[in-house]
């Protein structure tokens, strides 16, 4: 399989130790993965230039592209984010803004429907589950079909100050996810509201209510 990670940030706390637990889990030698992280990429300035023009025409899509190019490329993404007041980082906030042209709505890649996806966020007190949701929403709306969500509340702010029980049971956790991937790689399918939404899109293309970009990009392949 190939295996895309996206950090939420730099630091190594207790969401990037979590992520560890799962790789040590997923990973085989047989695998290829690589690691990225949101931090530095400037924010989106709203200018719709991937939107009514073209992507590579983003003006940080030099920050961005390696890491868009290794998620289409990949079997596994998994994405992870420290709980930042109840909700994901604002750096990877940052990342999917830049990621509006690939929602279903405008011009989604049609290989996003055979991934399966991994949202992963701890936190001292309360959000990691708030944050796994927001990153599963939005992977949603890039057709991804099924995301696994791995979110704890380990009352602790450092990952060395977690309790031994607390860790087990995340790498339980981790060990389950892992299981449950390696069983549905190349068996997922889009479920019904997916699919709904997904011939929705397909309507509103046809009927000229989206962008020509879109539209065109529609036709090539073979959608409407």
């Amino acid at each position: 399989m190939k295996i895309t990670v996206l950090h939420g940030q730099k630091h190594h706390g207790s969401t990037w130790n979590t992520t560890r637990l799962l790789l040590d889990a997923l990973i085989s030698q047989e695998d290829e993965h690589h690691e990225f992280c949101a931090n530095d990429i400037p924010d989106c300035i709203g200018c719709f230039t991937c939107i009514m023009k073209d992507e590579e025409s983003c003006p940080h899509r030099s920050m961005t592209k390696p890491i868009i190019q290794a998620i289409e490329q990949a079997d596994v993404l998994i994405v992870e984010t420290p709980n930042y007041c109840m909700g994901m980082t604002g750096q990877l906030k940052t990342f999917f803004d830049h990621m509006a042209y690939r929602w279903m709505s405008h011009r989604p890649l049609g290989e996003m429907k055979n991934k399966i996806a991994i949202a992963i966020s701890t936190t001292a007190g309360a959000g990691a589950r708030v944050a796994t949701k927001q990153i599963a929403r939005q992977l949603f709306w890039w057709g991804i079909p099924k995301v696994y969500r791995l979110n704890k509340a380990i009352a602790a702010a450092k990952w060395d100050d977690v309790k031994p029980e607390t860790k087990l049971k995340l790498k339980q956790k981790a060990a389950e996810i892992a299981i449950k991937t390696r069983k549905n790689h190349g068996r997922v399918r889009r479920g019904l509201r997916q699919k709904f939404l997904f011939k929705l899109m397909a309507v509103m293309q046809k009927s000229g209510l989206g962008t020509p970009k879109d539209a065109a990009y529609w036709k090539d392949q073979g959608w409407i």
